[in-house]
Order: structure tokens, then sequence, then C-alpha cells
């Protein structure tokens, strides 16, 4: 893997895990 597509897949887990948070907790984003 290149390091594009580790900063890729690090930035693809990231918002998965932001909008997985989002969706469980969106009062804590307000």
């Amino acid at each position: 893997m290149t390091a594009l597509h580790v900063i890729g897949a690090l930035v693809a887990a990231a918002l998965l895990v932001y909008l997985f948070y989002a969706l469980l907790k969106p009062e804590a984003l307000q």
C-alpha cells in the first residue's frame, strides 16, 4: 500500500466513526 492509500483509509475510517457517533449522539455535537 502506498502512503496515499494509507491516508485515504485513515480519512475514511475517521469519517465513518464521526458519522456513526453523530447518529448515536446527535445532541453531543450541538
